[in-house]
């Protein structure tokens, strides 16, 4: 069955030029026009993907989205005139899988779509591989889980991402452009904040030295003790 995408947008315009577009592109597409009549709408149906705006009355993206976050996990794709580092830094931490700023590409929108499904399918596909160890922090791939110290820790399909590649590739440097490429799942479009960003929310979570900065080049897992 073709995914089925809720757009919630309150600009009538922007709203009928994403819609047909993704009609046109083969998704099954429900509209929204204020964060309200979103959540109404997500909640009588499964979607596959929420696009959100974030700038709406009645209800904001950001209330929208910590509000889907309480119950499930599906991919949550800011689409926003806000493009201050503040405004995405509270987007990613309330889980937002990604964020793109208007105005936009629509073939950019297309893409971004396309990468955030084959990373929530690929999440959700079973993984038998070995437990990957980094000091006092687990990430078990059979069970999807990341530990610190045998304590859960909660990560976003992005954070979870990046590492689980740091660990499997414990002695190589990434730039912006390969981890773009890897776990986004796209090509470099300039997108360097959302990457920072990322890293920033994996030192919070897991240690401000688990992820090493190589300066002028990119980043790589910390070094051992």
């Amino acid at each position: 069955m073709k995914p089925y995408i809720l757009l919630i947008e309150d600009e009538p315009e922007i709203r009928h030029i994403l819609s047909e577009l993704l009609t046109s592109s083969g998704y099954r597409v429900c509209e929204a026009g204020d964060g309200e009549e979103g959540m109404i709408r997500f909640e009588q149906n499964s979607f596959d993907l929420v696009l959100l705006d974030l700038m709406m009355p009645r209800m904001d993206g950001y209330a929208v989205c910590e509000k889907i976050r309480r119950t499930s996990a599906v991919p949550i794709i800011i689409l926003t005139a806000l493009d201050g580092e503040a405004a995405q830094i509270r987007a990613f931490q309330l889980h937002a899988d990604d964020y793109i700023t208007k105005p936009f590409s629509l073939a950019l929108v297309l893409l971004r779509i396309e990468a955030v499904l084959r990373r929530s399918a690929s999440a959700s596909a079973p993984d038998l591989s070995p437990l990957l160890i980094w000091r006092d922090i687990a990430l078990d791939e059979q069970r999807h889980e990341v530990t610190k110290k045998n304590v859960p820790v909660s990560l976003t399909q992005l954070e979870y991402g990046l590492l689980r590649l740091f660990l499997s590739h414990p002695h190589q440097v990434f730039t912006r452009e390969m981890l773009l490429n890897q776990i986004w799942g796209y090509d470099f479009f300039g997108e360097e904040k959302a990457v920072n960003i990322h890293i920033m929310n994996l030192r919070r979570k897991l240690g401000a030295d688990c992820v090493e900065t190589v300066r002028g080049v990119g980043y790589r897992l910390g070094k051992e003790n």
